[in-house]
């Protein structure tokens, strides 16, 4: 007996339709369908399969298929159904951008062979017991104080150090070699991360023992020179001006009637003032208050980084260019807008004493500090050659970019070539 295919299809599309609601898929208000691909597994072991082992592996797996997680008020302790074969590994996903973009950032380079979640690509500088269970170990702080040292400083490290609270981790490049003496005279030497590497500059350990994935767990980086007059600062009120006036990239104001300066605009302004962003006149003829370094200007000796900001930085430094000179004339790039967030807080205040500690470091048969000063602005001059044609070459690029997408944006559209006629 034929059966009528009307009654045929009407049955097929019943049975259908009580097997769909029998799965609901719940979508949350502020949520769309997106698409995933099942991570699928081959083989035993866990090892990925390839497209070979097609006997071994689960092809449902690999399909796309929408599926969604339900953020319902009224569904809180359940997760919509989501496809799961043998062999493959469940996965729920929301359709956010955000999430997108984590599922589909590559690993670090030299992690690709590991299971992404046991990869950890950030770390600190925090030190740890070598007893103990890990997860009641004291945390990490949360900013950190960098110092470049040398033994002959130590009482005004020392006082600079005491105006830091227990929120801050220390770290001190020492250029003199010597470095348990510290411990032998200071407690708090004991619990500071000691880098020994003779007659180096601050910006030469900053390039290797700074990375930003090092210090990515702090929010504020200090990157101090040693000849800093902290009587009239504190690291915390200084911590709360800055993050209450949205400053990346700051430093304290110098107090020059008890040390120096060499521009006007981070001297400490005795009016009151919280913080303030720009000057006019003085050294660098800052006629025009929207010029480096009239305005978007820290200088080198004692500027403190936010994490996003130290990021940006960290890759200006060059490696054979130590000294540093002009970076501080080009911080302004590591910031969305250098006049609002780069400035000098007033309020906490240092006097900068210029003992040319360095200086000392030369070797006496060649000219000993002269020569050493002499390198800095022979860098000084290599950087900013560099950087002039590092914009060069990048306004070339974006130049060569928008005349190739001109011409696409021109070009007719791609015809479909003639398909030759079919069999009969």
């Amino acid at each position: 007996m034929r059966l009528n295919p009307i009654l045929t299809a009407l049955s097929g599309a019943a049975v259908g339709f009580f097997i769909g609601v029998s799965f609901p898929v719940q979508l949350g208000p502020s949520q769309l369908p997106c698409y995933y691909v099942f991570p699928w597994r081959g083989g035993e072991g866990g090892g990925e399969a390839t497209a070979g082992t097609s006997t071994t592996t689960n092809i449902l797996g690999r399909l796309w298929v929408p599926f969604v997680v339900s953020n319902s008020s009224n569904n809180t302790g359940a997760a919509a159904a989501v496809l799961q074969q043998p062999n493959a590994t469940a996965t729920t996903a929301t359709c956010s951008p955000a999430a997108a973009n984590k599922r589909n950032k590559p690993p670090p380079t030299g992690a690709e062979r590991l299971p992404p979640k046991i990869v950890v690509s950030e770390s600190d500088l925090h030190m740890r017991r070598l007893w103990g269970d890990p997860r009641q170990d004291t945390p990490v702080r949360k900013y950190l104080l960098t110092m470049t040292v040398g033994f002959t400083e130590k009482a005004n490290v020392n006082a600079t150090v005491h105006k830091f609270s227990d929120d801050f981790d220390v770290m001190l490049f020492h250029y003199d070699g010597r470095t348990t003496e510290w411990d032998d005279e200071f407690p708090w030497s004991k619990d500071a991360i000691h880098v020994s590497a003779r007659k180096q500059a601050k910006w030469w350990y900053a390039k290797r023992f700074l990375h930003p994935s090092v210090v990515a767990p702090y929010e504020y980086v200090f990157l101090w020179d040693e000849d800093l007059a902290t009587d009239f600062f504190d690291a915390d009120e200084y911590v709360r001006l800055v993050r209450k006036h949205g400053l990346r990239i700051s430093q304290p104001g110098l107090d020059v009637t008890r040390g120096k300066k060499t521009y006007d605009v981070t001297t400490r302004r005795n009016d009151g003032s919280e913080v303030h962003r720009s000057t006019v006149g003085g050294p660098g003829n800052c006629s025009d208050v929207h010029t480096r370094p009239c305005s978007g200007f820290v200088e080198v000796m004692a500027p403190v980084f936010s994490r996003e900001a130290w990021a940006c930085a960290w890759h200006m430094i060059q490696n054979d260019l130590i000294h540093g000179w002009g970076l501080d004339l080009n911080f302004w790039r590591c910031v969305d807008d250098p006049e609002e967030q780069m400035g000098v807080v007033d309020a906490q205040y240092v006097a900068h004493r210029a003992v040319p500690t360095l200086g000392r470091q030369g070797n006496p048969e060649t000219g000993g500090g002269g020569k050493v000063r002499a390198r800095a602005w022979r860098e000084f001059a290599d950087f900013n050659a560099r950087i002039r044609n590092a914009d060069r070459a990048a306004a070339a690029q974006q130049q060569e970019a928008a005349a190739a997408a001109a011409a696409g944006s021109a070009a007719p559209l791609a015809t479909r070539p003639p398909q030759p006629p079919r069999s009969k």
